[in-house]
């Protein structure tokens, strides 16, 4: 996540967004970490290879 997503200032005025807003942040305080085993491969393309990939010309 970028840093500068983390310090922006969040205004809610709604008291139900603001209680949906704590009870997300409480749930996400208990989840914990879990790895994912990449199922595909991954490589990296650049320049024209990009517009390849998504079929522009």
């Amino acid at each position: 996540m970028a840093t500068k997503s983390i310090l922006k200032n969040v205004k809610i005025e709604d008291k139900r967004f603001a209680r949906t807003f704590v009870q997300a942040l409480e749930s996400a305080k208990d989840a914990k970490y879990r790895p994912e085993k990449l199922t595909r491969e991954c490589k990296e393309i650049t320049g024209d290879k990009i517009k390849e990939f998504f079929g522009k010309q």
